[in-house]
C-alpha cells in the first residue's frame, strides 16, 4: 500500500513536470518550423495542458481499467469547475464576457448533454468514441479558422512573447519534446499502477480513485495556469482554460480511451458523476449571466463552487467506507 501511494505521488509530480517540458519542446520546435504563434497556443499548448488526462486515460483503457479512464476524464471536468474555478474566483473574481456566454459555454453544455446521452445505454462503444473524436476535430478546425481570421489576437501575441522570452535551439527543443513525451508515458504507467493497487487494497472501484486522486492530479496544470491568469486579471484565459480543458476531456480524452477499448459504464457514473458535471456546467451559466449587470463569478459564488466540490468528494469517500 505504501509503495502504491508513493507511486501515485511520484507519478503525479513527474506527470505534471513532463507535460510542461513536452509543451515547451513542442512549442519551440513548431516555432522553428514557422508555425504561427496563435496556432502554437491553440493546438500545442491546448493539447499540452490536457496531455496528462489523455495519456493516463489511454493507458488505463488499454490496460483494462475503464473506471480510471472515464473517472479521470469526467472527474477532471468536475474538478476544473468546482475546485479550480472556485479557488480562482476566491483569489480574484472572474468576469464572464458576453462572448463566453454566447459561444463557448453553450457549446460545452451541448457536448456535456451529448456525452450523457451516449452513456445512457450503459456502454461506450467504439462508434460513440469515434463520433466524439470527429466532433472534436471539427470543433478544433472551426476554432483555429476563427482565430486565424483575426488580424490581431491577444492570445497569439502573448504566446509569441512567451516564445521570444524562452527561445531554445532546435536540437534542445526536439530533445525536450522527446523526453517530455517518454516521461509522460512512463509517469502515467506509474500513476495508473499505483491507483489500481490503492483501489485493490481499499477494496473500492477504480472509478472512485479515478474521480478523486487521479482527476485532481491530472488537473494540476489547469489549476496553476488559471490561478496565474486570474492574478494577472486575465479572466478570459482563466475561464477559457477551464472550458477548453472540459471540451478536450469530454471529446478527445474519452474518445481516445473508447477507441482503444469499448467500455461498460456503471450506473453510478451516469447518475452521480455525469449529472454532477452537468449541474456544475449549468451553474456557470447562472453565475455568468448574473443579476446585477455584467456577469461575474464572485468570491461568494467561488465559495459555492468550492463547497460543492468538498461535498461531492466527501460523499464519494463516505460511500467507500460506508
Amino acid at each position: 500500500m505504501s509503495l502504491a501511494i508513493a507511486a501515485v505521488i511520484f507519478g503525479l509530480i513527474l506527470l505534471v513536470w513532463s507535460a510542461d517540458k513536452f509543451v515547451e519542446g513542442a512549442a519551440a520546435t513548431a516555432r522553428h518550423f514557422g508555425m504561427p504563434a496563435l496556432l502554437i497556443g491553440m493546438v500545442i499548448v491546448g493539447f499540452g495542458t490536457s496531455a496528462p488526462e489523455m495519456v493516463v486515460s489511454a493507458l488505463a483503457s488499454s490496460q483494462g481499467n475503464p473506471g480510471i479512464a472515464l473517472g479521470n476524464a469526467y472527474g477532471s471536468n468536475i474538478t476544473n469547475i468546482a475546485l479550480i474555478l472556485g479557488i480562482t474566483a476566491l483569489i480574484s473574481p472572474i468576469a464572464v464576457h458576453s462572448q463566453v456566454l454566447r459561444k463557448e459555454l453553450p457549446i460545452l453544455t451541448i457536448i456535456t448533454f451529448a456525452a450523457a446521452w451516449q452513456l445512457w445505454d450503459g456502454n461506450l462503444s467504439r462508434t460513440d468514441a469515434v463520433v466524439l473524436l470527429l466532433i472534436f476535430a471539427a470543433l478544433m478546425g472551426w476554432t483555429i479558422w476563427q482565430g486565424m481570421q483575426k488580424k490581431t489576437d491577444e492570445f497569439g501575441i502573448e504566446i509569441a512573447q512567451e516564445l521570444e522570452q524562452h527561445q531554445m535551439p532546435l536540437k534542445r527543443a526536439v530533445l525536450w519534446l522527446i523526453i517530455g513525451l517518454l516521461l509522460l508515458i512512463l509517469s502515467s504507467r506509474v500513476l495508473v499502477w499505483g491507483a489500481v493497487e490503492i483501489a485493490v487494497a481499499l477494496g473500492v472501484s477504480d472509478l472512485i480513485i479515478g474521480l478523486t486522486i487521479v482527476a485532481i492530479g491530472t488537473s494540476l496544470p489547469e489549476l496553476a495556469s488559471s490561478v496565474i491568469a486570474a492574478r494577472k486579471g486575465e479572466h478570459d484565459i482563466a475561464l477559457g482554460n477551464i472550458i477548453g480543458s472540459n471540451l478536450f476531456n469530454t471529446l478527445a480524452v474519452v474518445g481516445i480511451a473508447g477507441t482503444i477499448a469499448p467500455m461498460a459504464v456503471s450506473p453510478e457514473l451516469l447518475y452521480r458523476d455525469v449529472m454532477t458535471m452537468i449541474v456544475l456546467t449549468i451553474s456557470l451559466f447562472i453565475f455568468g449571466y448574473g443579476f446585477r449587470g455584467q456577469g461575474r463569478i464572485n468570491r461568494i459564488e467561488g465559495g459555492i463552487l468550492l463547497t460543492a466540490y468538498v461535498a461531492y468528494t466527501t460523499y464519494l469517500i463516505t460511500t467507500v467506507f460506508a
